[in-house]
């Protein structure tokens, strides 16, 4: 069967905060037709539509549903709506890409799991920082050997943008976001980043949950993310954690340890992750991406840069630009959507090389197995029965 031009592919994205506008902005790098968003208001994805010089927003969710045009739809809505919607787009026959956490609970992301495999549909889950280029590199470089066993998974995932009592942000709230929210928000991509790098999943954790601001100051208007509340506040008790310790065992033999916080002042957001095997040791910082650092025993340390001439295979395929030209953030959506729409253009290899539901819904029983740790003090399996 000849594969569909990308450009021939209609998508729709629900949420219009930040992360909405990045997948906005990546699927028009790729040539995709963006059909229209769906914000939390109409007035709301209106104002963002015509920000973003798109067609029309859709007056309601139902009303993308319904349209014909739309072939996948992305959802970057608040954490709570994303079973709901996911499986709602899934029954309408559309492709679907969810941000993270697929669900707010295992039972719900083994659901969406079920539907999507009986669907034949395409699904993917917005975990994006796989698609680094140096993170693609070093899964290759793992995968053949390069660090020998791996031993030592260690590192932290570090923010400042919640540290103040008048900071606040949808995620607070646990009946939009979950009962975990550091973890969730910022910790899973941490796991799932080195349970791919390593290629093995976490079994058993051990946790512990801190909230070091009790109350805060929620404004009574909307809050963009990683944006300044103003205007007038009402007081709101805080029941999530702030930050985490999390040791690991990885299911190959190897442990870990991951400290995650969202009130690390002057880390603005900075997920870095080392690998320590028998024959050399790798370490990648997220606020420096292009670089790939490779410690050795027995002749001098390296440094790798992140230049395709460079690179292995798997690292070449994801890179946009030449060496010395700078790829972030913005540019790991391009890249993971670039391989999610070869599938959905029928012209994809045979095993999804991007994270789908199955690798959310892992997730979500690793985030549960760190609640479970955290509320009794101690070990706990990642439960798969």
């Amino acid at each position: 069967m000849t594969a569909r031009p990308i450009t021939e592919i209609g998508a729709a994205v629900v949420g219009t905060g930040l992360i909405g506008v990045i997948h906005v902005e990546a699927l028009r790098r790729l040539g995709v037709q963006v059909r229209g968003v769906v914000g939390s208001s109409h007035s709301r994805a209106v104002e963002r539509a015509k920000a973003l010089a798109l067609p029309p927003a859709y007056e309601s969710f139902e009303a993308m549903l319904a349209d014909p045009r739309v072939d996948v739809v992305h959802i970057t809505s608040p954490n709570h709506l994303h079973y709901p919607q996911a499986k709602a787009a899934l029954v309408a026959g559309k492709h679907v890409i969810c941000e993270k956490p697929l669900t707010m609970n295992s039972n719900e992301s083994a659901e969406l799991v079920r539907l999507a495999e009986a669907s034949g549909l395409i699904n993917a889950v917005n975990f994006n920082l796989r698609f680094y280029p140096i993170c693609r590199h070093l899964h290759q470089f793992v995968r053949e050997g390069g660090v020998g066993e791996v031993r030592l998974v260690s590192g932290h995932y570090l923010q400042d943008w919640l540290l103040l009592d008048t900071d606040w942000n949808w995620r607070l709230d646990p009946e939009l976001g979950g009962n975990l929210r550091a973890v969730v928000d910022i910790g899973s991509h941490w796991m799932d980043l080195t349970s791919h790098v390593t290629e093995q999943q976490i079994v058993s954790v051990m946790a512990d949950l801190k909230t070091f601001i009790p109350v805060r100051q929620q404004p009574t208007g909307p809050v963009e993310t990683f944006g300044k509340a103003a205007g007038p506040t009402t007081v709101r008790t805080i029941t999530t954690e702030d930050c985490a310790t999390i040791l690991l065992r990885f299911e190959g033999g190897a442990i870990g340890n991951l400290t995650i916080s969202q009130i690390s002042a002057g880390r603005r957001n900075e997920l870095e992750f080392e690998i320590d095997g028998s024959n050399a040791a790798a370490a990648w910082n997220s606020e420096h991406p292009d670089e790939l650092w490779i410690g050795h025993r027995g002749r001098p340390n390296e440094i790798l840069p992140r230049d395709p001439s460079l690179l292995n295979a798997e690292g070449r395929a994801t890179a946009g630009l030449p060496g010395g030209h700078n790829e972030g953030f913005a540019d790991t959506f391009k890249a993971l959507y670039r391989s999610v729409y070869r599938a959905v253009a029928g012209d994809a290899p045979g095993e999804p090389d991007y994270p789908t539901f199955a690798d959310g819904h892992e997730s979500m029983l690793v985030c549960e197995a760190v609640a479970r740790s955290a509320g009794q003090g101690a070990w706990q399996p990642v439960d798969r029965t």
